[in-house]
């Protein structure tokens, strides 16, 4: 087993605090809304009913554009944190039916099982295994605009290209949010909705 002090590929000091300084975005922007769309088998028919309909939700698949990491709530608002306070940043993050949605660079959903295994990620963890969604899966993403709903950004994609954390960036924050584990204080940001747990995406397959 090994032991992890800092995150694969974490920018400067200064690029990371100017990171975290900015709050992240809620609404999709044009840029955000293409890279999503790129992820589709025909970008611009998924653009044109985006354009069309901006409060509907969208199913798409994951392995080109991104993967997506699914935890429940409490433990992702953790490893959110790490990796936008003490890591190299997030990529876009989303909340649907109480569970959050982290969008990871394509491969994550593959290999970050294996490194989690090797770490003996197991029931004795405070953080459960996460649900790894790569390839020949596809999952629902919250509609573009902003709304207190039970489908939303936390983080929402601004970029055309946007940074995505990989396998070992999301292994870091894991084991982080694993060893310091605490009970959630008055002062915490909740990002919880009134959703009960459910099995939130439309998937092919699961890992």
């Amino acid at each position: 087993m090994t032991t992890l002090t800092t995150a694969s590929g974490c920018p400067t000091l200064d690029a990371r605090s100017a990171r975290t300084r900015t709050a992240p975005a809620t609404h999709v922007t044009p840029q955000g809304a293409a890279w999503l769309a790129s992820a589709s088998a025909r970008p611009h028919g998924t653009l044109a009913l985006w354009q069309a309909r901006p409060g509907l939700p969208a199913t798409l698949p994951c392995g080109v554009a991104f993967d997506v990491v699914n935890v429940p709530l409490v433990p992702g608002r953790r490893i959110l944190d790490l990796l936008r306070t003490e890591g190299p940043g997030s990529g876009p993050v989303a909340v649907h039916r109480g569970r959050m949605l982290l969008f990871t660079a394509p491969g994550t959903a593959h290999r970050l099982p294996a490194l989690l295994a090797w770490e003996e990620w197991g029931a004795s963890r405070s953080a459960p295994a996460p649900l790894c969604h790569g390839r020949g899966d596809a999952v629902t993403v919250p509609p573009l605009s902003a709304a207190p709903a039970s489908s939303r950004w936390v983080v929402a994609p601004e970029a055309r290209e946007p940074w995505l954390p990989g396998p070992e960036a999301l292994l870091w924050a894991f084991v982080r949010a694993a060893r310091t584990a605490a009970p959630t204080g008055p002062g915490d940001i909740d990002f919880s909705s009134a959703d009960p747990p459910a099995n939130v995406f439309l998937v092919s397959k699961r890992r």
